[in-house]
């Protein structure tokens, strides 16, 4: 019989699906590229290899999913991908197979699909040092996203309500072997929150902006009720929360947020991010299309970076920070209220 903790999983999936917006909130249509006729570059001049973990594209396919056998089978079709097209991939929560060993090979099986990729294990900020060793080892992982998702566990019907973390990451980043990201489940982050995690020694983090996969909403309607609907808005969406990272010197940012385009990824890049996360997307393409069509889109990403880079006459991600660029409104509004600079 499957658990509640495994059957939760294969919800999150269901709903994540379900609730995909192919337009995103995420901000990217505030921030317009200034258009220069003469680029003066060639796509055989540029460079997108990003400054980070030695990786080869400023993308990576963020945390999913695992925990049940659909997940695992989704895990195993995501290694794939990874590997077809050599972006680095985030495990979804191990914390189900800490607790449930037997299903520790729905999250294994991304190293088997993808024995020689840039793997990312994944645990919450509640657990410590022994679990994030054992979810590291789970995958013999490259780097650990250690997730804050304190609005998650709010409207979870069965969630967390000690939101007592500081200690456990702080001890977590401290004494890793790899890389440790702090990252947070798209409701954003603040420059107060990361001076915060700044202050515990974190280096890496992905502000997981609002704007893609929503969950309060994925588990508010996991209520009866459904009486949490009012946390569908909250928090900073991804360009919001960007723009809050250009105020904390000394951090490497990832984002991660209702990206839907290659030209998202450049903008989010512009904004100061060293790589971009996507998840929702390839979830939906990898469901809907399959996965010989989610590596196909995805290489299609890849070849059109590149093109997108020297129509801007940048030659690398350096340059593509100089390209000047005009942020609408809201965008605007948001900045000068939080006295951020633009």
């Amino acid at each position: 019989m499957q658990s509640e903790r495994s059957h939760r999983k294969d919800e999150h999936v269901f709903l994540a699906e379900k609730t995909f917006q192919q337009t995103a909130t995420a901000g990217f249509d505030q921030i317009r590229f200034c258009h220069d006729p003469l680029p003066e570059t060639a796509v055989a001049e540029v460079e997108v290899k990003p400054d980070l973990f030695g990786w080869r594209w400023p993308f990576f396919i963020n945390a999913m999913t695992g925990g049940s056998a659909q997940t695992g089978q989704l895990n195993a079709k995501l290694g794939r991908i990874a590997r077809a097209t050599g972006l680095a991939l985030a495990s979804g929560s191990q914390t189900v197979a800490l607790a449930e060993p037997a299903l520790a090979s729905t999250f294994t099986t991304l190293r088997e699909s993808d024995p020689d990729g840039f793997l990312l294990a994944n645990i919450g900020a509640s657990h410590g040092v022994d679990a994030a060793t054992a979810a590291v080892s789970m995958l013999q992982a490259n780097a650990l996203e250690v997730h804050l998702n304190a609005v998650q566990e709010t409207v979870m019907p069965e969630g967390e309500r000690d939101f007592h973390w500081a200690a456990q990451l702080a001890a977590i980043v401290a004494v890793s072997p790899v890389p440790v990201i702090a990252k947070e489940v798209g409701f954003g982050m603040t420059r107060e929150g990361l001076a915060k995690l700044q202050a515990l020694g974190v280096r890496y983090v992905d502000i997981g902006g609002r704007g893609g996969t929503n969950f309060a909403q994925v588990e508010n309607l996991r209520r009866p009720a459904r009486d949490f609907a009012y946390l569908q808005d909250f928090g900073q969406t991804t360009c919001e929360s960007l723009l809050e990272a250009t105020a904390v010197d000394g951090l490497t940012v990832l984002a991660t947020g209702g990206v839907r385009s290659p030209l998202d990824i450049l903008k989010a890049l512009r904004l100061g991010a060293s790589a971009v996360g996507i998840a929702g997307q390839v979830l939906h393409w990898l469901v809907q299309e399959g996965e010989d069509a989610a590596i196909a889109h995805l290489q299609a990403w890849q070849d059109q970076l590149a093109l997108l880079m020297a129509m801007l006459g940048a030659r690398d991600l350096t340059a593509l920070r100089q390209v000047p660029i005009v942020l609408g409104p809201a965008l605007t509004h948001y900045a000068e209220a939080r006295g951020l600079t633009i």
